[in-house]
């Protein structure tokens, strides 16, 4: 090499040897003894050159090692390499496999992309021309990702040159493998799946087509064929391509995303994995999963101009998601990290959403067999923003100290690392009690209200689809009525306040408002969503361009809702006059009348193990003003830690709870 290529003028000098240890290897060591003082680089150089012709003459014929020649014929077969192809790889491969071959060619100096066609033509004894057309991008070895020629900036052989991982070289050469495992830095086949398809109902209008759509890319060998799946993390993405594949009867391969040691890997070198997996498995039944696609189309900089991987090779990638042999199924956090050209070009583009609370149930339920008990499975799956992988992985730890925790600190676990990550990922935790739980005492006969509240429950049971304003001072039974209504109607409850809706970034409020609609049309929820005023603000009054667009996206999820949507408010004059429109019942809660007053009373007393009331106390009653069910509620609450004791006691309580109600008094004067 150093020899024809002219490398030996750098490698001897005046001074002596570059390195002195690759001078010992080529058998100049008569020069470096310590009494050698008249070094003469042209009598050394002339040595080189003699040496160069025995060894020309001596490796006449030899060929490689029976391990490596076998691997790359193997690969040759599997990917189509020509002759030109298989020298090219057996080089490169001894090249980053032989540390004095590599550091000899160091001394070639460094050189542009057209001097490594040059080099590898002397080296090989090979046309130029060839050699071109072996590293070009339509040529085997690139295609395959087995071997590329980076054409940026000048640089040693070896950095020139590209194997398709660090290790990939260490095992062509050490042993006779079956080709995939040449990939197993790079391309792993996946782990079994921890869901099952069951676990996906919500979204099984996609997948109703998804399925059929790739066994028949399977049996037929359709080319081009790719589904992207993004959601937020956590939500089952990976997951669900294991379980399509296993549903499937396919083999499925990922494409890491970090080596051996736990770097990361670059994009770049991920495409370079993957392009190697579709000529490796073009032949199998199966299919490939490249998770974390943001290292390919979003690891760019928009401060500093520089595009991403995806960007630098648009046609490539445009090309590769048009012909790729094995069926890829694509997964994303974020679909806007992906130039629109891009998606376009996906078969399928399906979003993984947190699961619906009956979903999220069973997967809790399978995750946490034998650790949670029905009621506490009931209150984690009440958690809207749970995903399943912060349940598995929640459970995985427990059980593996159940023994030392015991059952009941098992299960408290589990709602601690569930609600540790939650509260991580900017979300509420797990609830200790069910917000959405109805007051045992509560009866539309004890509320006043300007419509017959259970005329209007069975007038939606027959329809199943209604949005009805209800309005009125705080405490009147307006959020309450709304999970009667939800049992009445046998469907779930979604109730959304303005603290799960409302977020500082510009956009993201839109964004909920339409998840909480989505989420409970897909579960046939009953959707309450208390204090809408925060949401339905007259325009006429809006400061800001998102103050209207939050009213419009309301608006818009509104008349496209095919179910039961109830909005509570105490601000109904503050209304968006084109909302109040669009609901077909507005329904007015007022304070209780006075029998409503006495007949609850009564019951309460009952409740509370009070005892019968005495009829001269209803005079006492009516003398309260502004009573509400909820001031029954907060007297009933007082009663945990504050016993009441009698009737009595019970009217002198609300009697102060109304008494905040009516406001400080005082008298109006002058100083």
């Amino acid at each position: 090499m150093l020899v024809p290529l002219g490398g030996h003028r750098a490698f001897v000098n005046r001074a002596g040897f570059q390195d002195d240890s690759l001078a010992e290897v080529l058998g100049l060591q008569e020069w470096l003894a310590p009494e050698v003082d008249d070094f003469n680089p042209k009598t050394v150089r002339i040595q080189l050159r003699k040496l160069h012709k025995e060894w020309e003459n001596q490796c006449s014929g030899a060929g490689l090692s029976a391990c490596l020649d076998a691997n790359v014929a193997r690969l040759a077969k599997l990917v189509g390499l020509s002759a030109t192809d298989c020298r090219i790889l057996e080089f490169v491969a001894m090249l980053k496999s032989e540390r004095l071959l590599d550091d000899t060619a160091d001394w070639l100096g460094h050189l542009t992309s057209a001097k490594v066609i040059h080099v590898l033509a002397v080296l090989l004894d090979l046309p130029e021309l060839e050699i071109r057309d072996a590293l070009s991008t339509h040529g085997a070895l690139v295609q395959s990702g087995l071997v590329s020629l980076d054409r940026g900036h000048p640089g040693t052989l070896s950095g020139k040159l590209e194997l398709l991982s660090d290790q990939f070289a260490d095992h062509i050469v050490s042993s006779e493998v079956d080709p995939v495992v040449l990939l197993r830095d790079m391309v792993a086949p996946a782990a079994p799946s921890q869901l099952k398809l069951s676990d996906y109902k919500h979204v099984r209008a996609s997948l109703s087509v998804l399925r059929p759509y790739l066994r028949r890319a399977l049996s037929s060998g359709r080319t081009g064929v790719n589904v992207l799946f993004h959601g937020a993390p956590g939500t089952g993405k990976s997951q669900l391509a294991k379980a399509l594949a296993a549903a499937l009867g396919c083999e499925l391969f990922e494409v890491a995303s970090e080596d051996g040691d736990g770097d990361p890997i670059n994009g770049e070198r991920r495409l370079r994995a993957f392009r190697a997996a579709q000529s490796f498995f073009g032949q199998r039944r199966a299919m490939i999963v490249f998770d974390e696609v943001e290292d390919v189309f979003n690891d760019g900089d928009n401060i500093f101009g520089r595009k991403s991987t995806a960007q630098t090779r648009k046609a490539w990638i445009n090309r590769m998601l048009e012909t790729n042999r094995v069926p890829t199924l694509w997964i994303s956090n974020s679909v806007g990290c992906l130039d629109a050209a891009f998606v376009r070009r996906f078969d399928m583009v399906v979003e993984l959403p947190v699961p619906p609370k009956s979903q999220r149930t069973k997967i809790i339920e399978g995750a946490c067999g034998g650790l949670l008990d029905a009621r506490a499975v009931d209150r984690v799956a009440e958690s809207e923003m749970l995903a399943p992988a912060v349940v598995t992985r929640a459970a995985s730890v427990v059980r593996a100290i159940r023994r030392d925790l015991g059952a009941e600190r098992a299960a408290a676990a589990i709602e601690l690392l569930i609600s540790n990550t939650l509260e991580a990922q900017g979300h509420r935790a797990i609830r200790k009690s069910d917000p959405n739980r109805l007051p045992e005492t509560y009866d539309p006969a004890f509320v006043h209200a300007d419509a017959d509240l259970t005329e209007v429950a069975a007038g939606l049971d027959r329809n199943k689809a209604g949005r009805l304003c209800l309005y009125g001072p705080p405490g009147t039974g307006k959020t309450a009525y709304g999970r009667w209504l939800a049992e009445k109607l046998g469907a779930p409850l979604h109730l959304r306040r303005a603290s799960d809706l409302m977020s500082k970034w510009v956009g993201e409020n839109e964004k909920n408002i339409a998840r909480a609609f989505r989420q409970a049309e897909q579960e046939g929820a009953v959707l309450l969503i208390d204090e809408v005023d925060s949401f339905l603000q007259d325009r006429r009054d809006a400061q800001r361009s998102w103050e209207v667009s939050l009213v419009n996206e309301m608006l818009t999820q509104m008349e496209s809702f095919a179910g039961v949507f109830v909005a509570s408010t105490n601000l109904v004059d503050g209304l968006d006059q084109a909302t109040l429109r669009r609901f077909d019942l507005k329904v007015k809660f007022g304070y209780m009348k006075p029998r409503q007053v006495w007949n609850l009373f009564r019951r309460h007393c009952r409740e509370l193990a009070l005892g019968a009331p005495s009829p001269d106390l209803q005079a006492r009653l009516d003398r309260l003003q502004k009573v509400t069910p909820g001031d029954f509620a907060a007297v009933a609450r007082q009663h945990r830690f504050r016993a009441l004791t009698s009737p009595v006691g019970l009217i002198a309580a609300l009697e102060a709870e109304c008494a905040m109600k009516e406001g400080p008094k005082g008298t109006l004067g002058f100083l």
